[in-house]
């Protein structure tokens, strides 16, 4: 049985920026974003220098699939075990020992760097990073549904979007922040420092999590964990509302993902930046002393990367903080149309060979990728009932993993025809993808 330990708080009725940060009113749920803050903050670190590191060490487009791949077959095999974990037992027990594991893994990745382990004249070091990654997956997979279906037990359901909403937005802000010091500290002081910092972030999500009171668990009966999986699937199969939400969501990310894997090759190939081309930086009025060094560092295309997936963040925070915002009404109208923005701007994106001009449109790609994210998260988890959400849960991370398979093909895609038409025609398939739902779906279209 559910044993529910609801907010006492009255939420708000309306929408507005009354409303955007609600949730934060919650001491647990405070005490919770900022544990996730620390880990969102690694993952976005690792992002950039796991991506940077592989392209480097091979030069090779498929290399980056494999990666992700790597990461992604773990976490689907194991995402819903973690699903019915997450309706078992305490969920801040499994977010911890989570959090303990990464910190772990970062370490070793580090130390393997710092003893030379792995090197940029050892290309043997790629399959070392590949076997990490494989760890990291299955964490990620037993992980991951915990971590979202905590929230509605923390702020309750009136808050739930919002609460969601708020958890992009720090996702978000790291984003916006993570990579452009991951770019960094690489240019500067190398990769081990990255993972060093990466292994601190985890541990002090580790430690605000332990400081998480217990929230409500769900006594399944004695069934065994296939049953509970299989009981978990026949549910969404009956559940009409969320079986096309999470069809929505997983066409949506098999379309939309494979560009942030292949970033590294967008900075590194693409959008080029040659050197003096942005020297008039120095001359602005103020600001040329504080300015003096970015020329130099825009040669470097590790610090393109970071600061093009910093510079999503931006669009993305605003994204997020928009849906934070809205009341609790058209949500389904505004789920369909953020699909259609991010692939508008993911399209553009993709013809750019302007630096500059690449920031202007990584924007429109995070404001659509992060509306679509926390939307879908918030109106899958409001479908469902309390005693199948964690499972409901897993087979939403579980299209994330599936997202590693698009990565891959994508990739291999991009060998012959280039990175620029893999990644946009891809992306142009999210606007018929939209107006379908619009047209026919009436469903999705009218969900409040």
């Amino acid at each position: 049985m559910q044993d529910a330990r609801s907010p006492v708080a009255e939420p708000l009725k309306t929408g507005g920026f009354a409303r955007t940060f609600e949730s934060f009113s919650i001491p647990q749920y405070r005490l919770f974003w900022v544990a996730m803050m620390a880990q969102m903050g690694a993952m976005n670190m690792q992002m950039v220098s796991r991506a940077w590191l592989v392209y480097e060490l091979t030069d090779d487009t498929k290399w980056l699939g494999g990666m992700a791949l790597a990461n992604a077959v773990p976490m689907l095999f194991f995402a819903l075990f973690g699903g019915v974990m997450a309706d078992r037992i305490q969920k801040k027990a499994i977010l911890a020992v989570g959090q303990g594991a990464s910190a772990v893994i970062a370490l070793v990745i580090a130390v393997a760097v710092i003893v030379d382990v792995i090197s940029l004249e050892r290309q043997a070091g790629v399959w070392f990073l590949i076997a990490a990654s494989v760890a990291q997956g299955i964490v990620m997979g037993l992980m991951m549904p915990s971590r979202q279906a905590i929230i509605p037990e923390l702020v309750g359901s009136a808050r739930l979007m919002n609460a969601v909403a708020l958890n992009t937005a720090g996702m978000n802000i790291n984003r916006l922040m993570a990579p452009a010091v991951a770019g960094l500290l690489i240019a500067l002081v190398g990769i081990q420092t990255v993972y060093l910092a990466m292994t601190g972030l985890y541990v002090i999500g580790l430690v605000l999590v332990s400081r998480l009171k217990a929230t409500g668990t769900i006594s399944l009966g004695r069934g065994g964990a296939l049953a509970d999986m299989l009981e978990g699937l026949r549910y969404v199969r009956g559940n009409t509302m969320a079986r096309d939400l999470l069809i929505l969501t997983l066409m949506g990310v098999l379309l939309s993902m494979p560009y942030m894997f292949l970033m590294p090759v967008f900075a590194k190939d693409v959008q080029i930046v040659g050197p003096g081309e942005y020297s008039w930086l120095t001359s602005i009025p103020l600001l040329g002393a504080l300015l003096a060094d970015v020329p130099g560092l825009l040669t470097e295309s590790s610090f393109r990367l970071g600061l093009l997936m910093s510079v999503s963040g931006i669009g993305a925070l605003v994204g997020s903080l928009w849906i934070a915002s809205m009341s609790n009404r058209n949500r389904g109208n505004a789920y369909i149309w953020s699909v259609a923005v991010l692939g508008v701007f993911l399209a553009l994106y993709s013809v750019v060979t302007v630096f500059a001009l690449g920031l202007l449109m990584i924007i429109g790609v995070g404001f659509g990728q992060s509306a679509r994210m926390a939307l879908s998260n918030g109106l899958v988890q409001d479908s469902v009932d309390d005693e199948h959400r964690g499972r409901v849960m897993s087979i939403y991370m579980m299209e994330f993993g599936f997202s590693s398979f698009s990565t891959f093909a994508v990739s291999a895609l991009a060998d012959v025809t280039g990175v620029q038409w893999a990644v946009g025609g891809t992306a142009l398939f999210l606007i018929p993808l939209a107006l379908y739902y619009y047209a026919f779906n009436s469903n999705v279209r009218r969900l409040q």
